[in-house]
């Protein structure tokens, strides 16, 4: 099950084999799979992915920050899983080459988008696992977020910008007001899906669109901090 040679070799380094089959999988986006007659695509390998990473963040920033609260935990892990924090291990990887996308996303940069490579992100950490076991799918997870967490005070100071939605949790919080609750629809054929979030914190509601809900909701919690720190001013 190498990978040498193949559409996985960006795994290489990792010293990890993935089966080829799931590999492939998880590098599929579901604009080729609507393309090709419904074929399978990676969202239920990303669904996997998305809760392994989270554990393996979680358990580490326990370890590796005893004195820091449940808050300042909180901040550190959603700016380590965050769309764009994926999106930049993605990049390092050279991760975009690989991709099996659709005619439209092809043309319109889809190798390069966020959400798309986020998403593809934790979908090969799922087939990680699938193809060997909890411990290595961990390990592989803290060596992908390695670099993030070396780069301190990049890191630091990213907290904000990597995950707006924890910044305007904090702010309710600082206000004693109960946490942000987002309203998320979508749009379009599933190749093509479209996504509108809406946050309404201290009378301000903030509006998010994007190809996916998680990057919807991002932007709709940008545009809150944005419109709230405006009016302190």
């Amino acid at each position: 099950m190498s990978n040498q040679g193949g559409p996985g070799g960006f795994l290489d380094p990792f010293g990890v084999e993935v089966d080829p089959a799931l590999l492939t999988l998880a590098l599929t986006h579901r604009s080729w799979a609507y393309e090709h007659g419904g074929a399978p695509h990676n969202e239920r390998l990303e669904f996997l992915g998305d809760s392994i990473l989270g554990q393996a963040v979680t358990v580490q920033l326990y370890r590796d920050f005893p004195t820091l609260n449940e808050g300042e935990l909180a901040k550190r892990r959603a700016a380590l899983v965050s769309t764009v924090a994926l999106a930049e291990i993605a990049r390092g990887l050279g991760l975009g080459a690989s991709l099996k996308l659709g005619r439209g996303e092809e043309m319109t940069g889809g190798r390069d988008k966020d959400s798309i490579l986020a998403d593809t992100v934790e979908a090969v950490i799922g087939a990680v696992f699938l193809s060997t076991d909890p411990a290595t799918a961990n390990r592989f997870v803290l060596d992908l977020i390695a670099p993030l967490l070396a780069n301190h005070e990049r890191f630091l100071s990213s907290l904000d910008a990597l995950d707006p939605k924890t910044s305007l949790q904090v702010e309710a919080s600082r206000r004693g007001l109960p946490h942000p609750q987002y309203e998320t629809t979508g749009s379009g054929p599933d190749h093509d899906r479209r996504y509108r979030a809406q946050v309404t914190l201290a009378g301000v509601t903030g509006i998010g669109e994007g190809t996916s809900k998680k990057t919807a909701e991002l932007h709709a919690a940008q545009d809150a901090l944005t419109q709230l720190r405006t009016a302190k001013r």
